[in-house]
């Protein structure tokens, strides 16, 4: 192969040269193929025509990347000071908190990703080739540039191939470009600068023939296709982290900075008051043990997972867990149009026939709805609706859409689907509103002849023999007469008319035909984002039809307007959303047209308007105009998939959260990009399911507002488990500070402390994550993105929460040692004291606690239903008793068992607890 030719393959501008400047490139000979020698070089030139992946990381490395966590740098080395004073028992335990959260970390980490993969094997196929003059079959695996391919209907395009012959050919690409329709093809050369969407002379791999036949050149196998350049795209890019661990990373770097600093302060003036330097490490180990959160990585993974649950039962897979969190905190939610907001199904919603509109009820290919008169369909009578179906122009233009058709309908698993192109499947269902089916109407009127869709001509055309002419209505107005054959024909407005100089009028009589009138009918239908089909016929007496019997004489009967119809759980879904202030946006290969009228429909709108803007706009843009799109658009149509990936971007530049949504291959890239990434389990690809972090198991955007809502939920829930868990670390470093400053003696030891911040805490916070969602989670605008973890609020809950702790631990401590002079009773008491004021917190921020005080008052109905509380409660009830009752845990944690007068003492020195949560709930609502 020339330099020139792969130059050429690297522009990729082959829709733009002609068959024979490709075929001279590409050195192949476009009757017999390449020879076999030819293949060979170039298999080894090029290799196998497939899309590699690059290899996932070792499990064990995977592990070892847990550890390379700053706070667990603490314990690490908290654990080697032990070991190395030769308190093994001590390490062990420090190291086996850190080897907990490895763990923990280690499952919630996404499995390998296996994107590229699913890339690979959406288009591996056999395909049909012609080499050494020889037609044969080969696996798509084998393919090399320069082979012909020769494509029939039902065939997977094997690779990017330039068309050299067509013959009404069709193909979907709406997995690639989102496109609802298939796209009909043809070998003409094309405009340099032409969308990938409109390339009609060239098939791309992955996508399927509906209709027609066709040969074509290979110019591009496995990652050079538009297919495998979305994989690199996709290699190139890292799943982001969510707002929820870059606060966390925030946070635990703050921390050690913290914890450093104070440590090091208390090493040196414990070391100044004369301590030896054995005591002091180890008032630095219980300081850092004590402000380390251990319990707050397992808390937050087990919150999540709950969350995943929640959203499972509502119709949302989660596939990596802080995607429960990111959704409940989107700002942004892009939306592919095909299949997420709309059925995914064309739908015929308006007809103009016999100078008289309808309107057409009922959506998808389900034959559920109604022909109505339009403007005045919720005044119909039923006898009104009945005698619209006597009308002759309405009932000749849906007879010529069923019979004027090489689809059918057929249920499948329940539902309807076309067999065959959509917008066929579109005009059978109308028929089927009034009556009509297609095996009766094909038994009535037999086909003798077709004449098959071109795009030259833009027009397809039948011709029937009528063998129930008594009961056909056309047959009882004037165009009735002795000939017993008719044509009926489909095609544009334009192809239509010019062949018409007469029309039917609503009841069947010929009248002229006013061109300029039908023209402003189409064109108002277009405007609506409808796709325009015209319709005729012709009395005939042949037996077979050739193009020039189309050519002149045809009886123009009416316009069809379809469109792929907006769910209307969706548009509500949207409304809900914007509700609760986050901004939904539309990004579609789609026509922009159709687009914004589907955005319309849906209520997307940004200050009353619906502004949108189409790929190739978007390509001029530099980066502030493309910052100013984003920011003020709603549409963005004809989009390739680098656009949609820049798309998502620029929003992440302004400090937006974005959700993505789609389900085709073009929507992957895009989807990984997006902190959360929503894939269509049904309709979806299992490239866009692969990159995404939420499947919808129902295909239905109105999920995401439930997902939204649950991801709401748990992050509030979350919020309350930091403010449940941080004054526990803030009592206990203080407490420690403290003593060391006074010089007294430690009121609580490494040990216990990790007993309190690992066990109890884990068993008193995980109740918090069942915690049933706020009445009024949908009522506040998205956690803003640059909001820190710990804002004032919450700060201020946590040091008042933490003082009192402080005064709680070292009060008791103190004056239990001073009572009794045992170090270990004091210790436990403190402990023991510590954990019934924590009862009473978790009362406090609960929704348990909220309802009876509520109730209480007369203001709820009912007590919130909440065991998890009650449960988590009572387990830490008994894990307390053990604590100190046990006498395997009195050697281990150095605790004292206590008497029920001692039970009793620790249970009201708790109470104060009550009212300073009061006090801190009236300026932190914790629901």
């Amino acid at each position: 192969m020339t330099t020139k030719a792969k130059e050429k393959m690297q522009l990729d501008r082959w829709h733009h040269l002609s068959v024979q400047e490709v075929a001279q490139h590409l050195d192949s000979d476009l009757e017999n193929g390449l020879t076999s020698a030819q293949v060979k070089k170039r298999q080894e030139h090029f290799g196998p025509n497939e899309i590699k992946g690059k290899p996932a990381k070792h499990a064990i490395i995977r592990f070892l990347e847990q550890f390379n966590q700053p706070l667990l740098y603490i314990l690490l080395i908290a654990g080697t000071i032990k070991a190395f004073l030769g308190e093994w028992v001590n390490a062990w335990v420090i190291w086996g908190v850190t080897l907990i959260n490895a763990i923990i970390g280690y499952i919630q980490e996404a499995k390998a990703e296996s994107a590229i993969a699913a890339l690979a094997s959406s288009v591996q196929t056999e395909a049909t080739v012609r080499r050494n003059g020889q037609k044969k079959q080969v696996p798509s695996t084998e393919l090399v540039p320069g082979d012909i391919v020769i494509l029939a209907s039902g065939d997977k395009i094997p690779a990017d191939i330039r068309l050299i012959e067509a013959r009404n050919l069709q193909i979907n690409e709406s997995a690639l470009t989102g496109e609802s329709v298939a796209v009909e093809k043809k070998i003409d050369l094309l405009d340099f600068d032409i969308p990938l969407a409109e390339r009609s002379n060239m098939a791309y791999a992955g996508s399927f023939v509906t209709a027609g036949q066709a040969k074509g050149i290979v110019i591009a196998i496995g990652t050079e296709t538009e297919t495998g350049r979305i994989s690199r795209l996709m290699e190139q890019q890292t799943s982001l982290s969510t707002p929820l661990t870059r606060k966390f990373d925030k946070f635990s770097r703050t921390l050690l900075y913290i914890i450093l600093g104070v440590a090091a302060f208390t090493f040196v003036v414990g070391l100044s008051y004369g301590n030896t330097w054995v005591s002091m490490f180890e008032a630095v180990v219980a300081l850092a043990v004590s402000a380390i959160p251990e319990g707050l990585p397992a808390v937050v993974t087990i919150t999540l997972a709950i969350g995943v649950s929640r959203m499972a039962r509502r119709h949302a897979i989660i596939r990596k867990l802080p995607a429960v969190e990111t959704l409940g905190s989107a700002t942004v939610i892009c939306s592919d149009k095909t299949g997420t907001l709309t059925e995914n199904q064309m739908t015929v919603q308006a007809i103009y026939a016999g100078e008289r509109h309808y309107a057409v009820t009922g959506t998808g290919y389900t034959p559920e709805g109604e022909i109505l008169l339009a403007g005045r369909e919720s005044e119909n009578t039923p006898s009104e609706i009945q005698s619209l179906k006597s009308e002759i122009a309405l009932l000749e233009c849906l007879k010529a859409g069923l019979l004027c058709n090489d689809s059918h309908l057929e249920v499948k698993e329940g539902e309807w689907v076309v067999i065959g192109d959509p917008t066929e499947g579109a005009l059978i269902t109308a028929a089927n509103k009034v009556g009509f089916t297609q095996s009766e109407l094909e038994a009535e009127m037999s086909r003798l002849d077709v004449i098959p869709f071109e795009s030259e001509f833009q027009y397809m055309a039948t011709l029937h023999e009528i063998t129930g002419q008594e009961e056909s209505p056309i047959y009882h107005s004037p165009l009735a007469n002795s000939q017993s054959r008719i044509i009926y024909i489909k095609g544009s407005v334009e192809a239509i008319l010019s062949r018409s100089q007469q029309m039917l009028d609503a009841r069947g009589n010929i009248i002229s035909v006013d061109k300029e009138k039908v023209h402003r009918e189409a064109e108002a239908m277009a405007e609506r984002g409808l796709r325009v089909l015209a319709f005729a016929l012709k009395p005939f007496e042949q037996n077979s039809l050739e193009r020039s019997d189309i050519e002149e004489g045809l009886i123009f009967i009416g316009l069809q307007g379809m469109i792929d119809p907006p769910r209307q759980e969706a548009i509500k879904a949207v409304q809900a959303c914007q509700s609760a202030g986050i901004q939904v946006k539309m990004i579609t290969g789609d026509h922009a047209v159709t687009a914004r009228a589907i955005a319309a429909q849906m209520g997307l709108q940004k200050r009353g308007e619906v502004l949108a803007f189409s790929g190739q706009e978007l390509a001029q843009m530099d980066g502030q105009q493309l910052a100013n799109a984003v920011e003020n658009g709603v549409v963005f149509a004809r989009v390739a998939p680098e656009q949609k990936l820049r798309l998502v971007e620029a929003l992440q530049s302004k400090g937006e959260v974005v959700g993505m949504t789609g389900d085709g291959v073009n929507d992957a890239p895009a989807l990984k990009q997006a902190d959360i990434g929503i894939a269509m389990g049904k309709a979806g690809t299992e490239v866009a399911k692969e990159a995404a972090d939420m499947i919808l198991t129902d295909d239905n955007f109105a999920s995401i507002e439930a997902a939204v809502e649950e991801g709401r939920t748990v992050y509030r829930n979350l919020l309350k488990a930091i403010a449940f868990i941080l004054p526990v670390n803030g009592g206990e470093s203080m407490t420690i500070v403290i003593s060391v400053l006074l010089a007294r003696t430690l009121p609580i030891l490494s040990l216990q402390v990790l007993w309190l911040n690992m066990i109890n805490s884990i068993a008193m916070t995980v109740p918090l994550a069942f915690e049933p969602k706020s009445p009024r989670v949908m009522e506040r605008p998205p956690l803003r993105p640059n909001q820190p973890l710990l804002n004032r609020k919450l700060l201020m809950r946590i040091i008042t929460i933490s003082v009192f702790n402080w005064i709680l631990i070292f009060g008791v401590f103190e004056w239990i040692k001073a009572t009794t002079a045992n170090l270990d009773l004091a210790r436990t008491m403190a402990i023991q004291a510590l954990v019934a004021g924590r009862i009473f917190y978790l009362l406090s921020i609960s929704q348990l606690g909220a309802s009876l005080v509520a109730n209480l008052r007369g203001q709820a109905e009912k007590i919130t239903d909440a065991p998890a509380i009650i449960i988590g409660i009572i387990g830490t009830i008994v894990l307390q008793v053990i604590f100190s009752q046990w006498s395997v845990m009195n050697t281990l944690f150095a605790t004292a068992p206590l008497n029920l007068n001692q039970w009793f003492i620790c249970l009201a020195v708790g109470l104060p607890m009550i009212p300073v949560a009061v006090l801190v709930n009236r300026f932190d609502p914790p629901n």
